[in-house]
């Protein structure tokens, strides 16, 4: 369906919602399904590409944005650690590229055959993990100390609402 490797450049209008390949290759959907499909506005989907988060799978010959699964799966994934865990775009940004360096760690695991080769990559993971781990902790901590400033106010309301005559 596509001619030009990872970029996806002369896809097929049939790519299209609507269209199937016939080849049974993966549908791509244009911008409009696409956002339709993952929840989001048109502008998002264009803004995430905007802060580097998304890129396209392909492009028609007309140069509209086509999707692929893996990146309708990538915008769930942002969407998820927007809402799930509170992260903004500069965050998620960096939590992406973790995941994605963890991905070619794996990649590589399986095309490496020496044992040092292993060791990096098991290294190089785990300090992509340890990293993400922190972030998280970090994003925690500053949760804590909400939650904390929260329960000053609610027992302060308490105090006053006490020493109110009934």
């Amino acid at each position: 369906m596509t001619d030009g490797g990872a970029t996806g450049r002369g896809v097929s209008e049939a790519a299209l919602v609507g269209g199937s390949g016939d080849d049974g290759a993966t549908e791509l959907l244009g911008i409009g399904p696409a956002a339709r499909e993952v929840g989001v506005s048109v502008r998002s989907l264009r803004y995430y590409e905007e802060m580097a988060l998304l890129t396209p799978s392909g492009r028609t010959t007309g140069g509209n944005r086509l999707y692929a699964p893996d990146d309708l799966a990538r915008v769930r994934r942002i969407r998820e650690l927007q809402q799930l865990l509170g992260f903004n775009l500069d965050e998620v940004r960096e939590v992406l590229g973790h995941e994605d360096r963890l991905a070619r760690v794996r990649h590589d695991w399986q095309a490496a055959s020496a044992d040092e080769d292993r060791l990096r990559l098991l290294d190089e993971a785990r300090e992509a993990y340890l990293k993400l781990r922190d972030q998280v902790e970090a994003k925690i901590k500053r949760l804590d100390s909400f939650r904390d400033e929260l329960d000053a106010k609610i027992a302060r309301g308490d105090r006053l609402r006490e020493s109110l005559p009934t």
